[in-house]
Formats: C-alpha cells, sequence, structure tokens
C-alpha cells in the first residue's frame, strides 16, 4: 500500500471516529430516527468524507442493517438499547466502526460485554493470525458476562469501495484455521445478545447495493442504475438518498432494479429469540507488519 493511499485509509477512520462519537452524544430520549440519521450524514460531509454506507441505528433485537425511510417516523426511546454503526469513505478508501448507546442511560452489562470483547481483539490482534483465535477471545469475553456472542455475525475485510470483501471474522471460535490477510483492511465487529445468538432476516430495509449491469427497459429506472453505478459504485446507499434526488418516482425504479437483481436490497436482521443486541466495531489496517486503528 502506497503512502498516499494508506493516509486515505487512516483519514477514513479517523473520521469514523469523530462521527461515531458525535453521533453517541447527541442520541437522546424521543429524538427521530431519522433526524439522528440526517445529522450523521452531515456530519461526515462537513468533514470531507462520503459515506461507506447508509447509517444503520438499529434498536434493541434488530441487529444490524435497519437505516430510516425517508418519511421514517420511528422515535427513540429511553432505555432502547441503539446500535450506530457508520463508515467514511475517502475516494473509496473506507472505514467501519459502531457502538452501543442506551439511550438516556447508562451502560448496561450486555453492553459492556461487546465492548469488552473488542477491546481484548485490540490487544492480540496481528495480520496473519489465526482467526479461530479472535472469534475465541470475542467468544469467551461475551459468554464469561453471561452473555451469548451472535454465530452469524462478524468482521470482514475491507477493500477499496467494497465494505465486504474477503475473510468473515465470527465471533465464536469456528475452528477453521484460517488467517487474517497480512496486508490491508480489517473490521472486527463484536455482537452480544441476552437471545440464543442467532440472526435471521426480517422485513426488508432501505439499503441497496449495485449488484450487476442489467438491460433495463424502463427509462426512468435506466437512469437511476445509472446514477447509482457512478455514484456509489460497489458501496451500499439509502433509497432514501435516491429518492432525495430523483423524488418519490425512484420507489418504484428502485423495486424494478430489484426484481431484475441489477440491484440487492438488504434485509434488517433480527435477533432470532428477540434478544437484546449490543454491538462495538474497529477498523484495522495492516501494513508491513504494523496495525494501525483506524477508528480507535
Amino acid at each position: 500500500m502506497d503512502e498516499e493511499e494508506k493516509e486515505k485509509w487512516i483519514r477514513a477512520g479517523r473520521i469514523g471516529k469523530e462521527v461515531r462519537e458525535y453521533a453517541a452524544s447527541i442520541v437522546r430520549p424521543d429524538m427521530k430516527m431519522l433526524d439522528l440519521a440526517i445529522k450523521i450524514e452531515e456530519k461526515f460531509y462537513s468533514l470531507g468524507a462520503k459515506l461507506a454506507f447508509p447509517p444503520n441505528l438499529s434498536i434493541n433485537d434488530l441487529a444490524a442493517h435497519y437505516s430510516p425511510k425517508f418519511d421514517d417516523q420511528l422515535i427513540l426511546r429511553k432505555g432502547d438499547t441503539l446500535k450506530i454503526d457508520i463508515g467514511a469513505s475517502i475516494d473509496g478508501c473506507l472505514s467501519d466502526t459502531a457502538t452501543t448507546v442506551v439511550v438516556g442511560e447508562k451502560s448496561t452489562p450486555l453492553v459492556d460485554a461487546s465492548r469488552e470483547a473488542l477491546e481484548n481483539v485490540v490487544k492480540i490482534i496481528k495480520p496473519g493470525m489465526n482467526i479461530d483465535i479472535i472469534g475465541e477471545t470475542i467468544e469467551k469475553t461475551i459468554r464469561d458476562r453471561g452473555f451469548s456472542p451472535i454465530v452469524n455475525l462478524g468482521g470482514h475485510g475491507l477493500t477499496k469501495y467494497n465494505v465486504h470483501e474477503g475473510e468473515f471474522i465470527p465471533n465464536v471460535n469456528q475452528s477453521s484455521g484460517k488467517k487474517l490477510r497480512s496486508e490491508g483492511v480489517v473490521a472486527v465487529e463484536p455482537f452480544a445478545t441476552t437471545g440464543n445468538g442467532y440472526v435471521i432476516d426480517s422485513t426488508p430495509g432501505e439499503i441497496f447495493m449495485f449488484q450487476s449491469k442489467r438491460s433495463i427497459r424502463d427509462k426512468v429506472a435506466r437512469d437511476i442504475l445509472d446514477y447509482i453505478e457512478s455514484e456509489y459504485r460497489t458501496l451500499p446507499f439509502s433509497r432514501r438518498w435516491i429518492i432525495d434526488k430523483f423524488g418519490k418516482v425512484a420507489n418504484y425504479a428502485l423495486d424494478v432494479l430489484v426484481n431484475s437483481k441489477a440491484l440487492y436490497r438488504f434485509p434488517v436482521l433480527k435477533e432470532e429469540s428477540g434478544g437484546i443486541v449490543s454491538q462495538f466495531e474497529h477498523t484495522f489496517l495492516f501494513d508491513k507488519g504494523e496495525v494501525i486503528v483506524t477508528t480507535a
């Protein structure tokens, strides 16, 4: 990795950290989820970054992929366990980071479990190490606190304009024998839950991603697909952003593009047994044996 690109990855991480801390600081009971998302987006832009993906603002038993609709009326309530999962893009160099806030209250043992699991990973992570050791560290930390790790969510590699690429870094020891990359960027994200530790698809989400170029007959849908491919490449984006650009006609066009498999629509992920979920996440850059926690 050349120094110019390395600096972009580091900058993306520093901005991700700043926006994560800003977002956590402004969460209040009775705040609209939509208002929080917009403030997060505006903060990224004010710092000179684009978003790596729409803000994921998942509460309670929702684990991931909830991002507010353009007319979302969901209100945060005191005691809600809110996961804030966000990331910056600097010319396609990305960060991915998350924190969990208990709305209007102090932390809980569940939140502390996922936070401590990530802190323990920071102490041991090395380029090329056995991924099972990371999973074992996360699993032991969470189970020792009396909770369950989510077995079918975990960390992942990142490359330019690609939030999920390469190795999967589970929250448990899968005895896979697989290794972390020795150079490049990965994200580790411990998820803890009061439930059985497994997530399932629930409702269709508001986050989409370019999947493949298709022959589209509808002109509006075709124009929107061209815009998506140019503006976001392979990064996830929000329906709300497309409506802001093209108006409500985008609703129909996005459905056309999903049905044609030009776009992928992310489902909202929910803990199967209804357990509350907490999450923390950092991005790690490996370069010439060095480990840089870009979002710390």
